[in-house]
């Protein structure tokens, strides 16, 4: 690939496949149980990521209204699934804001910048879309690593 533009869409699709792929075999306990620190579960992990979709790429550079932008955090400020909700939710939540995604991209050039409504409004500085995507790229690659920690604790599973 020799198009940036193609590139970055390339990395960001694998990225949101090893992030799945991370998912697979874990057991609804395991999905909504911490082994880390900080308290988050795998399937928030999940949530949280389809909320960065949105924010960074529907709400911020398409400019589209978009409900809780930053995600149902509770109380605590920490990503939040609430008890009701099924990891099948979770996962179609995460495919259904994938996919706008990539349809909002498909249609635009990397060096397009951001609408000035929704999260860039004025006077915030309004990101390329090349901006945007690498910054998705780096929150991917961050939370991906995370997950092969949590997993390795869960169930010595490494390198998936």
């Amino acid at each position: 690939m020799s198009d940036p533009a193609e590139l970055l869409a390339a990395y960001l699709d694998f990225y949101r496949d090893a992030v799945l792929r991370k998912l697979e075999g874990l057991s609804p306990p395991q999905l909504r149980t911490s082994v880390l620190p900080s308290g988050w579960t795998p399937l928030e992990l999940l949530k949280h990521l389809a909320h960065v979709e949105r924010r960074w790429l529907c709400w911020g550079f398409a400019g589209e209204p978009v409900r809780e932008p930053w995600g149902d955090d509770g109380p605590d400020g920490r990503w939040h699934v609430a008890d009701g909700e099924s990891a099948e939710e979770v996962t179609a939540f995460f495919l259904e804001q994938c996919r706008r995604s990539r349809e909002i991209v498909a249609v635009a050039r990397l060096s397009d910048v951001a609408s000035g409504s929704g999260r860039f409004t004025p006077p915030a500085v309004r990101p390329t879309l090349g901006r945007i995507l690498f910054h998705l790229l780096q929150e991917y690659a961050r939370h991906v690593g995370q997950l092969d920690v949590a997993r390795e604790l869960i169930d010595g599973s490494v390198g998936e």
